[in-house]
């Protein structure tokens, strides 16, 4: 049995998926990038294959995307992680096919894919220059509202009233004015919906720079945000696909690639 490795070096967090022969996820983990990004890919990986009981050998062709994915110098191939989310979002099974626009939030950065009728790329936009409207702004928001990142989306299901106005683009004035707000009296429910429909506005203009067409894919590990999921829908005016695992489809579209690749260099040595 031959496998496939996509791994997904982020800002923050380093995710690896391994494919089989019928491209279908056969494991995959996630674990903080640090500042020692190869070392601690390399762990990663090393820890995945133990854990499955899988030999390096086994592997079958490893691709690389990411912010870091030139330091990992084990990858056969490297890929944009444009390239690498459209894949996955493809190859994602449920509402495949059936969406052109993607929406990735990763840890410091935000991107808006469209793809072609054939699911590849066709233009992008990417916001890289600010924190604001990235996991790191909503791991920053919930720690100044003494709460986990994971429990934003429920408070903000908890909302009833009139969401809480942030207006700052930058993420320095924002945590000022989040704890003027919390100083004012206004609940955690209405700023938690504040802060997600900052961000959901930010990503709507954003998205204005190459337009929005049919449904949206919704990935990165905010995804798993079901508050903010409800703040793009209600913003976007469009329905919302999340994968099972928002957090990997980068790494498992690198997968898919790695699975491609080595299928092209075995039709190669056969002619």
């Amino acid at each position: 049995m031959k496998y496939f490795c996509g791994i997904d070096i982020g800002s923050t967090a380093t995710k690896i998926v391994l494919t089989d022969e019928e491209g279908k996820i056969a494991a995959h983990t996630t674990a903080p990038t640090g500042s020692h990004f190869h070392k601690n890919a390399v762990e990663a990986l090393e820890a995945l294959l133990c854990r499955q009981q899988i030999k390096r050998q086994d592997i079958g062709y490893i691709v690389s995307t990411g912010y870091g994915r030139k330091l990992f110098k084990e990858a056969d191939e490297t890929i944009s992680e444009i390239t690498a989310n459209a894949a996955g979002a493809r190859n994602s099974g449920e509402g495949a096919g059936t969406f052109r626009t993607i929406i990735n939030i990763g840890g410091q950065d935000s991107k808006i894919i469209l793809l072609d009728d054939e699911g590849h790329v066709k233009h992008f936009t990417m916001n890289d220059k600010c924190a604001a409207g990235t996991g790191r702004f909503l791991e920053m928001a919930a720690r100044n509202l003494e709460i986990e990142v994971d429990e934003l989306g429920d408070y903000h299901m908890k909302s009833t009233g009139v969401p809480a106005t942030i207006n700052s683009t930058c993420t320095v004035f924002a945590e000022s004015e989040i704890i003027s707000l919390m100083a004012g009296g206004h609940s955690r429910e209405a700023i938690v919906a504040g802060i997600h429909y900052s961000i959901a506005r930010r990503i709507s203009r954003l998205a204005g720079k190459i337009g929005i067409e049919d449904k949206v894919f919704f990935d990165g590990g905010p995804a798993l945000n079901r508050g903010l999921v409800a703040s793009f829908e209600d913003e976007l005016m469009r329905e919302i696909v999340v994968p099972e695992t928002p957090q990997i489809t980068t790494a498992f579209g690198a997968a898919v690639i790695a699975q491609e690749a080595f299928a092209a260099e075995g039709e190669k040595i056969n002619v």
